[in-house]
Protein backbone atom coordinates (compact mmCIF):
# COMPACT_ATOMS: atom_id res chain seq x y z
CA UNK A 1 0.00 0.00 0.00
CA UNK A 2 1.53 3.30 -1.09
CA UNK A 3 0.49 6.24 1.06
CA UNK A 4 0.80 9.80 -0.23
CA UNK A 5 2.20 12.01 2.57
CA UNK A 6 1.06 15.61 2.93
CA UNK A 7 4.52 17.10 2.47
CA UNK A 8 7.42 16.31 0.17
CA UNK A 9 10.63 14.91 1.62
CA UNK A 10 12.37 18.30 1.22
CA UNK A 11 9.61 20.14 3.09
CA UNK A 12 9.75 17.65 5.96
CA UNK A 13 13.55 17.82 6.17
CA UNK A 14 13.29 21.62 6.23
CA UNK A 15 10.77 21.47 9.11
CA UNK A 16 13.03 19.08 11.04
CA UNK A 17 16.20 21.10 10.37
CA UNK A 18 15.82 23.22 13.52
CA UNK A 19 15.75 20.10 15.71
CA UNK A 20 18.68 18.26 17.27
CA UNK A 21 19.67 15.02 15.51
CA UNK A 22 19.78 12.14 17.99
CA UNK A 23 22.38 9.42 18.22
CA UNK A 24 21.19 5.82 18.33
CA UNK A 25 19.56 4.87 21.64
CA UNK A 26 18.57 1.26 22.19
CA UNK A 27 15.61 2.30 24.35
CA UNK A 28 14.24 4.96 21.97
CA UNK A 29 15.57 3.68 18.65
CA UNK A 30 12.58 4.94 16.62
CA UNK A 31 13.23 8.61 17.43
CA UNK A 32 15.57 10.47 15.09
CA UNK A 33 15.22 14.10 16.29
CA UNK A 34 14.50 15.98 19.51
CA UNK A 35 13.82 19.59 20.51
CA UNK A 36 16.78 21.94 20.46
CA UNK A 37 15.98 23.66 23.76
CA UNK A 38 14.51 21.78 26.74
CA UNK A 39 11.06 22.68 28.07
CA UNK A 40 10.84 25.18 30.91
CA UNK A 41 10.02 23.99 34.44
CA UNK A 42 6.40 23.78 35.60
CA UNK A 43 6.67 26.93 37.72
CA UNK A 44 7.72 29.10 34.77
CA UNK A 45 5.17 31.68 33.59
CA UNK A 46 2.80 30.55 30.83
CA UNK A 47 3.92 33.23 28.37
CA UNK A 48 7.56 32.19 28.79
CA UNK A 49 6.61 28.57 28.07
CA UNK A 50 4.74 29.65 24.94
CA UNK A 51 7.68 31.76 23.73
CA UNK A 52 10.11 28.88 24.45
CA UNK A 53 8.09 26.60 22.15
CA UNK A 54 6.98 24.15 24.82
CA UNK A 55 3.52 23.92 23.23
CA UNK A 56 4.52 23.91 19.55
CA UNK A 57 3.22 21.24 17.16
CA UNK A 58 4.81 17.89 17.92
CA UNK A 59 7.79 16.98 15.74
CA UNK A 60 6.96 13.27 15.96
CA UNK A 61 4.36 13.68 13.21
CA UNK A 62 7.00 15.05 10.81
CA UNK A 63 9.35 12.20 11.70
CA UNK A 64 6.56 9.71 10.94
CA UNK A 65 5.99 11.42 7.57
CA UNK A 66 9.71 11.12 6.80
CA UNK A 67 9.58 7.39 7.59
CA UNK A 68 6.52 7.14 5.33
CA UNK A 69 8.63 8.48 2.45
CA UNK A 70 11.25 5.80 3.20
CA UNK A 71 8.55 3.10 3.15
CA UNK A 72 7.25 4.37 -0.20
CA UNK A 73 10.74 4.33 -1.71
CA UNK A 74 11.41 0.80 -0.51
CA UNK A 75 7.99 -0.35 -1.74
CA UNK A 76 8.78 0.97 -5.23
CA UNK A 77 11.97 -1.11 -5.26
CA UNK A 78 10.30 -4.31 -4.02
CA UNK A 79 9.28 -6.92 -6.58
CA UNK A 80 6.57 -8.82 -4.72
CA UNK A 81 4.48 -8.33 -1.56
CA UNK A 82 6.57 -10.64 0.62
CA UNK A 83 9.80 -8.89 -0.29
CA UNK A 84 8.18 -5.50 0.40
CA UNK A 85 7.10 -6.53 3.90
CA UNK A 86 10.62 -7.66 4.76
CA UNK A 87 12.17 -4.43 3.46
CA UNK A 88 9.77 -2.17 5.34
CA UNK A 89 9.31 -4.10 8.59
CA UNK A 90 11.53 -1.86 10.73
CA UNK A 91 10.22 1.31 9.09
CA UNK A 92 6.61 0.35 9.76
CA UNK A 93 7.43 -0.35 13.42
CA UNK A 94 9.23 3.01 13.63
CA UNK A 95 6.25 4.83 12.08
CA UNK A 96 3.83 3.14 14.49
CA UNK A 97 5.86 4.16 17.55
CA UNK A 98 6.36 7.71 16.29
CA UNK A 99 2.61 8.11 15.79
CA UNK A 100 2.00 6.77 19.31
CA UNK A 101 4.52 9.30 20.67
CA UNK A 102 2.79 12.02 18.66
CA UNK A 103 -0.61 11.17 20.16
CA UNK A 104 0.77 11.13 23.71
CA UNK A 105 2.71 14.35 23.24
CA UNK A 106 -0.15 16.32 21.68
CA UNK A 107 -2.69 15.10 24.25
CA UNK A 108 -0.36 16.04 27.11
CA UNK A 109 0.33 19.48 25.66
CA UNK A 110 -3.36 20.24 25.14
CA UNK A 111 -4.21 19.22 28.71
CA UNK A 112 -1.41 21.36 30.12
CA UNK A 113 -2.42 24.35 28.00
CA UNK A 114 -6.02 24.10 29.14
CA UNK A 115 -5.13 23.85 32.83
CA UNK A 116 -2.54 26.65 32.61
CA UNK A 117 -4.95 29.04 30.87
CA UNK A 118 -7.68 28.26 33.39
CA UNK A 119 -5.29 28.94 36.30
CA UNK A 120 -3.67 32.01 34.76
CA UNK A 121 -6.88 33.84 33.85
CA UNK A 122 -9.20 32.29 36.46
CA UNK A 123 -11.70 30.95 33.92
CA UNK A 124 -13.64 27.69 33.72
CA UNK A 125 -12.89 24.94 31.25
CA UNK A 126 -16.15 25.68 29.40
CA UNK A 127 -15.14 29.33 28.96
CA UNK A 128 -11.72 28.23 27.77
CA UNK A 129 -13.20 25.81 25.21
CA UNK A 130 -15.59 28.48 23.92
CA UNK A 131 -12.86 31.11 23.57
CA UNK A 132 -10.41 28.73 21.86
CA UNK A 133 -12.98 27.72 19.26
CA UNK A 134 -13.97 31.33 18.56
CA UNK A 135 -10.42 32.73 18.48
CA UNK A 136 -8.57 30.34 16.15
CA UNK A 137 -5.13 32.03 15.85
CA UNK A 138 -1.78 31.04 17.30
CA UNK A 139 -1.16 30.51 21.01
CA UNK A 140 0.72 33.74 21.71
CA UNK A 141 -2.08 35.84 20.21
CA UNK A 142 -4.63 33.83 22.19
CA UNK A 143 -2.69 34.55 25.40
CA UNK A 144 -2.71 38.29 24.66
CA UNK A 145 -6.42 38.14 23.83
CA UNK A 146 -7.22 36.35 27.12
CA UNK A 147 -5.06 38.81 29.05
CA UNK A 148 -7.04 41.72 27.62
CA UNK A 149 -10.44 40.07 28.05
CA UNK A 150 -10.09 38.36 31.46
CA UNK A 151 -7.07 40.06 33.07
CA UNK A 152 -4.32 38.16 34.81
CA UNK A 153 -4.96 36.53 38.15
CA UNK A 154 -2.71 38.03 40.81
CA UNK A 155 -0.61 35.35 42.43
CA UNK A 156 -0.24 35.65 46.17
CA UNK A 157 2.82 34.13 47.72
CA UNK A 158 1.87 31.51 50.30
CA UNK A 159 5.35 31.14 51.76
CA UNK A 160 6.62 32.66 54.96
CA UNK A 161 4.80 34.38 57.80
CA UNK A 162 1.64 36.38 57.48
CA UNK A 163 2.25 40.13 57.47
CA UNK A 164 1.34 41.93 60.69
CA UNK A 165 -1.67 44.19 60.58
CA UNK A 166 -0.32 47.61 61.41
Amino acid sequence: MVYNPLFTREEIVQKLSHLKKLKYNQFRWWRMYDNQNPPLPNRAPLLDKIMNGDFDYSHYKYQAMLVEHDINEKSAIAIDGIHEKELTKVDRARRKRLLEDYDKDETKKLQIIKSEFCKEFHITEEEYEKEVIEFGYDLKDFYIYCEQKFGKKIRISRRGRKPKNI
